[in-house]
């Protein structure tokens, strides 16, 4: 589990595309005081194992599924990624509940000042949409963030000038891909809202095919 309040910008020091899985190594340095090999770690919101920790850097491997739904598979060298290491049962939660499965990819929009914060626009598929209300939360890249406003094919979120310091949403830039993770609650709703659908077998469907 996580809080989606991330603890440190790491960056990519290594990836190993031969192998599969994919191995990264991170450099990071207040994180890994406390990580060793086996422990659970967000990367831009993908709960990752670690595998290998060596003095400031950290080891991950990354399966092809997660590859192709997350943006770890655009990583390379030196970029910049955020962390936050699982929670421990009796800490502060400061940010909502998150599983580190990351629900899908969106993409930024657009970005812009407003009264001392920034706007950020994110376009999502439909289905992660359903999920979502207003002032409800949602994990973007593993942060803990509220929605402001929900339209047809996107929604947006505010981050405070600290928040664009310390995390990559700070100089993510338009057509970038960002993780999604919906809030737990919004998944429950959905799936209990959709027991309710009519059911395409109908007492024609039945006959028609001979059960009846």
């Amino acid at each position: 589990m996580f809080t989606g309040i991330i603890e440190e910008l790491g960056v990519v020091d290594k990836t190993e595309e031969s192998r599969d899985p994919r191995l990264f190594t991170i450099k990071a340095k207040k994180i890994t005081a406390d990580l060793k090999k086996g422990d659970s770690v967000s990367v831009n919101g993908a709960c990752l194992t670690v595998v290998d920790v060596i003095k400031d850097r950290f080891a991950v491997e990354v399966i092809e599924e997660t590859l192709k739904r997350t943006n770890l598979g655009d990583l390379r060298p030196a970029d910049k990624v955020n962390l936050e290491a699982a929670l421990k049962a009796g800490a502060k939660i400061s940010g909502h509940f998150m599983t580190g499965h990351v629900d899908g990819i969106g993409t930024i929009l657009g970005k812009k000042e407003e009264k001392g914060a920034i706007l950020i626009e994110v376009a999502a598929e439909k289905d992660l949409l359903d999920g979502i209300v207003q002032k409800g939360s949602i994990a973007v890249d593993g942060i803990s963030l509220t929605i402001a406003e929900i339209k047809q094919s996107s929604f947006s979120v505010y981050i405070i000038p600290h928040t664009s310091q310390v995390t990559t949403l700070g100089f993510k830039k338009t057509g970038d891909k960002v993780n999604l993770e919906i809030d737990m609650l919004g998944k429950f709703v959905r799936k209990f809202l959709g027991r309710g659908k009519p059911s395409n077998i109908t007492e024609e469907f039945l006959r028609d095919k001979g059960f009846i």
